[in-house]
């Protein structure tokens, strides 16, 4: 979020944040990203009919992720950040205003009424705009607390909405999602290793806050050359993590006790100790 491999270009800071279970997903590389030859975290839904969710409860199990709070100001680094126009995405928000909705309770309505097919819902969102973005779209995500939140999910290999604009998955045939180790396999052109190694770090650095990435390590293997430069990643960008994850998220240290633990899946624990974070 403090975008520190980016030069701070799309630095955000949250004003909250929540661990949180994520339900009917499954994620992986998939989605080329905008910063390197590399690719980027995807998610999809496990059942494409049936809506993405999410538990605050410390007790429920699922794959991890973090509940953000923002201002509204925040809109259009949001939206740089994610791939997708700021204009469309302040348009969408004002929509949701017009209707008198929060802007996750306004997506949920539209996914809905598509029985939350994800083609369905992008040609949607594509004919009230007159946008759509070959990275990223955004999606409601019901939590257990009654709140709608929104999640930055890749416009798809089967679609962005609009045939004219060809998703960012479909361009590299990326179908399906791609452990690490398969990504080390694809033909993307100038293909950065040390980039997607290093964008993947990043991605289980919230092993060290409890969250659970077990599914970004399910198979550990300290023996691959993949994992061994993975940890070599992991030891030098863990240091300081702790006190960035405080900024990034304005928490302070009792709150974040409070919420966020030190438990750790055996993969992960692996992984930090072939690392040798402690």
């Amino acid at each position: 979020m403090l975008a520190e491999r980016r030069g701070g270009a799309s630095r955000l800071v949250a004003r909250n944040a929540h661990p949180v279970s994520i339900h009917n997903a499954r994620r992986g590389l998939a989605k080329p990203s905008s910063h390197g030859k590399y690719l980027a975290m995807d998610i999809e839904p496990v059942d494409r009919g049936v809506p993405i969710s999410a538990s605050i409860s410390a007790d429920d199990v699922g794959i991890g992720g973090l509940l953000l709070t923002f201002d509204g100001e925040c809109a259009p680094l949001i939206a740089r950040r994610e791939e997708y126009d700021p204009d469309a995405f302040e348009g969408l928000i004002g929509l949701a205003d017009r209707a008198g909705q929060p802007l996750g309770e306004f997506l949920m309505e539209i996914a809905s009424g598509t029985n939350f097919d994800l083609l369905a819902y992008r040609i949607t969102l594509r004919t009230m705009l007159d946008y759509t973005s070959p990275g990223y779209i955004f999606h409601p995500i019901e939590i257990d607390d009654g709140r709608v939140a929104i999640i930055a999910i890749g416009s798809g290999f089967d679609g962005s909405g609009d045939p004219k604009i060809a998703s960012r998955r479909q361009q590299y045939k990326m179908d399906r999602l791609l452990s690490l180790e398969e990504s080390m396999r694809t033909e993307i052109p100038g293909f950065d290793r040390a980039g997607q190694i290093g964008y993947y770090a990043e991605c289980v650095l919230g092993g060290l806050h409890g969250v659970d990435v077990g599914d970004l390590a399910p198979q550990f293997d300290e023996n691959a050359g993949w994992a061994r430069d993975l940890a070599a990643h992991l030891g030098p960008i863990a240091t300081g993590e702790r006190e960035r994850f405080l900024a990034a998220t304005s928490i302070d240290a009792a709150l974040y006790s409070e919420r966020f633990s030190s438990r750790r899946t055996s993969s992960v624990a692996a992984l930090l100790q072939l690392a040798r974070v402690m």
